[in-house]
């Protein structure tokens, strides 16, 4: 369901027995006359291995997420809103352990094409205004952002991160409670950027990866592409077109007019410095040195740090 194709340790056994699944399950769905076509690996990595067969995407999930009775409360609210959501076709399988869900397949962004900045927005804008039910489940806190500074070695460029992470609210860094007193909340993504995002049959864009769909502050579905913004690796231009269709579509995360970073500042930062010890931590597993954007997300924070704690 994540956009391809990053490969890294496709498992045989895990392999076949996805492409099993789909063409089970294409036995069953009647708009998907393809499903002898040869199956495709559209992602592997970080645990996750997807697979087109057909007109299905069949993906097993990361082993170390919680896929109890909160994914299936996800998947129900999923299936709420499909007009933006791209729910799966039933609940989850186990298989070896795993969990794996079948969803129709959607054509991934194409980065050599122009990118749906706009199109990503908007869906975000609609997300964010959809009624939240009682029974959402709770997005929580950013729980990456300290788990991706917890896997950092040694070197400069680590403890430049870890100094900006520790500017950053003590309940983002998981030390005080689930997340700020107080916050509105909205229906939000949890992990949005233009990788979950895929064209459906019907030629229309729509939101996938649904794990960490639940109430929360929609400011956080806006922080990856802020973060990129403030550390100069994104496009002004890109930036201006995002926001201000975002803004141009009603959405609650920032106001209409003024300064948005007044909701923004601190997710963006936080985004900033995961980004940055993500790249990190690639870099030292492949024994090379940070290439341009990398080092200009560990600069972000550099900048970040100085600052000092501004929440």
């Amino acid at each position: 369901m994540t956009g391809r194709v990053h490969t890294e340790t496709v498992q045989p056994g895990l392999l076949a027995r996805l492409i099993e699944i789909g063409r089970e399950s294409a036995g069953h769905v009647t708009s998907t006359p393809s499903a002898a076509a040869e199956p495709e690996t559209l992602y592997d990595r970080h645990g996750v291995l997807v697979v087109r067969v057909g007109d299905l995407a069949v993906k097993l999930h990361q082993a170390d997420r919680e896929h109890g009775a909160p994914f299936l409360e996800r998947i129900r609210l999923a299936a709420t809103v499909p007009d933006v959501l791209v729910a799966p076709l039933g609940p989850p399988l186990d298989v070896d352990g795993r969990t794996v869900t079948v969803y129709p397949y959607g054509e991934p962004v194409d980065p050599q094409q122009k990118l749906p900045w706009e199109e990503g927005a908007r869906l975000l804008a609609a997300l964010h205004s959809t009624t939240v039910p009682a029974d959402a489940p709770s997005w929580g806190r950013p729980a990456r952002v300290a788990r991706r500074v917890s896997e950092l070695g040694h070197g400069p460029a680590v403890d430049v991160v870890r100094r900006a992470f520790a500017t950053l609210p003590a309940w983002i860094r998981g030390e005080n409670g689930d997340g700020p007193p107080d916050a509105a909340e909205y229906l939000i993504h949890g992990d949005w950027h233009l990788g979950q995002m895929v064209r459906a049959q019907d030629g229309r864009w729509r939101l996938i990866d649904i794990e960490d769909l639940g109430r929360g502050d929609p400011a956080w579905d806006l922080a990856r592409p802020a973060a990129l913004y403030s550390a100069g690796v994104l496009h002004p231009d890109e930036w201006s077109r995002f926001l201000g269709a975002y803004q141009e579509a009603g959405g609650p995360a920032v106001p209409a007019e003024g300064d948005p970073w007044t909701s923004l500042d601190v997710p963006a930062r936080s985004l900033a410095i995961q980004i940055a010890a993500t790249c990190v931590i690639s870099a030292e597993r492949e024994d090379r040195p940070l290439n341009e954007p990398e080092q200009a997300m560990v600069d972000a924070c550099g900048r970040i740090s100085a600052a000092g704690d501004a929440a």
